[in-house]
């Protein structure tokens, strides 16, 4: 059975994290995906643990992708690059702005090339502003978007980074989706677009539902840091850590059941959900309290009883024991070619109708170049001039 996007040509030129996560979930969804890369490769080819010369991020960001490697400052690379374009639906490029247009790539340059392209430029900060010439990573955009304040300790106030890329990965979310739009419209329309995301803004409007209530209101905005209490909801009991929460009146009744404590239903602190909100650090100690009596193996299994929404904290290695992990086979083995086991978590989202599967490894650097520019009618000579550049 084929992907839904089993008929859509992505050429993804994008580097790093961002734009190469969203192409390979393109491509775990169907779609033919063509990472093109200069000789120099991918930085991420370079960054961690190696196997068979692929890093193990490279690859989950690649897969299921195909490679070409060719040295756009010669004539006959350009060329075939022209031709590749005519036969693409989607174009991902995440260089700083002007870096495309100086490379004659820019979106007005291509889509004379192929008019309905739809062209995506994911920038760190926008195509304009002062920080727009900056170079970008990360941690920059965790600085700016008001990361570091929802995660700063609550006992110090300093201010804390997430310990993943958050920003790339959820602007290559965003890119995917955004994709996926313009494709529809497209299909309805005949029109192509040129979809201009940055990373700064998709955190922002990742963060604003809950992260940002506090300065939703004009003229009433406030510190809700104040509000969150010290403690996260993470507890301590004598045999390891759970994490159990109740909003709603039936939830909170279930907890009290639960840790045996009924007295605490009635308790005018704790009544109401406004009530528990605004006595949030308290109602959090005296549950820590009474949590740290029990064992994990005892209490889990009783909160789960009375509704309560909880769980016990698994480590990346608990992961691969987990019971519910295994029964919706969130992580799969697969054997390449050259790359042995590899482990991967499949796609996400499933289709009844389609197939989204990881379908191959990440590439090589330049892996590809024989096969897909002969399907461009490249013949045998010029593609060993091309990918013997560099």
């Amino acid at each position: 059975m084929a992907g839904p996007l089993s008929d859509i040509r992505v050429l993804d030129f994008s580097t790093m994290v961002s734009g190469p996560v969203a192409a390979r979930m393109l491509a775990d969804q169907g779609a033919d995906v063509i990472k093109v890369e200069s000789p120099k490769g991918d930085e991420m080819r370079k960054i961690g643990n190696h196997r068979n010369g692929l890093t193990a991020t490279f690859m989950s960001c690649n897969r299921g992708k195909r490679g070409i490697c060719l040295d756009l400052k010669n004539d006959e690379s350009k060329q075939a690059l022209r031709e590749l374009i005519k036969t693409s639906d989607v174009i991902i490029q995440n260089f700083r702005p002007g870096a495309m247009q100086r490379m004659g790539l820019g979106e007005a340059e291509v889509r004379k090339i192929k008019p309905d392209i739809i062209y995506v430029s994911i920038s760190g900060f926008g195509e304009e502003g002062p920080y727009a010439h900056q170079r970008v990573y990360d941690p920059v955009i965790q600085a700016l978007c008001g990361a570091t304040d929802i995660q700063a300790d609550r006992d110090t106030g300093r201010p804390k980074m997430f310990r993943i890329i958050i920003a790339d990965k959820v602007t290559s979310l965003t890119a995917a989706q955004a994709i996926s739009t313009a494709l529809y419209a497209r299909e309805k329309t005949g029109l192509g677009e040129h979809i201009q995301l940055s990373m700064l803004d998709a955190m922002v409007s990742f963060f604003w539902p809950e992260g940002m209530s506090g300065i939703t209101f004009v003229g009433d905005e406030i510190d809700v840091t104040k509000y969150q209490g010290t403690m996260d909801l993470i507890y301590e009991t004598a045999t390891g850590y759970i994490t159990a929460g109740a909003i709603s009146d039936a939830e909170w009744r279930g907890m009290c059941n639960a840790l045996e404590k009924p007295e605490w239903i009635e308790d005018e602190r704790f009544k109401t959900t406004a009530a528990r909100f605004k006595n949030a650090e308290l109602r959090k100690q005296m549950t820590a309290q009474v949590l740290s009596q029990w064992d994990a193996e005892a209490i889990l299994p009783r909160l789960d009883a009375e509704g309560v929404p909880s769980a016990p904290l698994l480590s990346r290695l608990d992961l691969l024991e987990d019971q519910q992990i295994a029964t919706n086979g969130t992580i799969e083995i697969y054997e390449w070619e050259g790359h042995g086991q590899i482990r991967q978590a499949r796609p996400a989202a499933q289709f009844t109708q389609h197939h989204a599967a990881v379908e191959r490894a990440a590439p090589l650097l330049g892996q590809h170049n024989t096969e897909v520019l002969s399907e461009i009618g490249c013949t045998g000579d010029l593609i060993k001039r091309i990918s013997s550049l560099g």
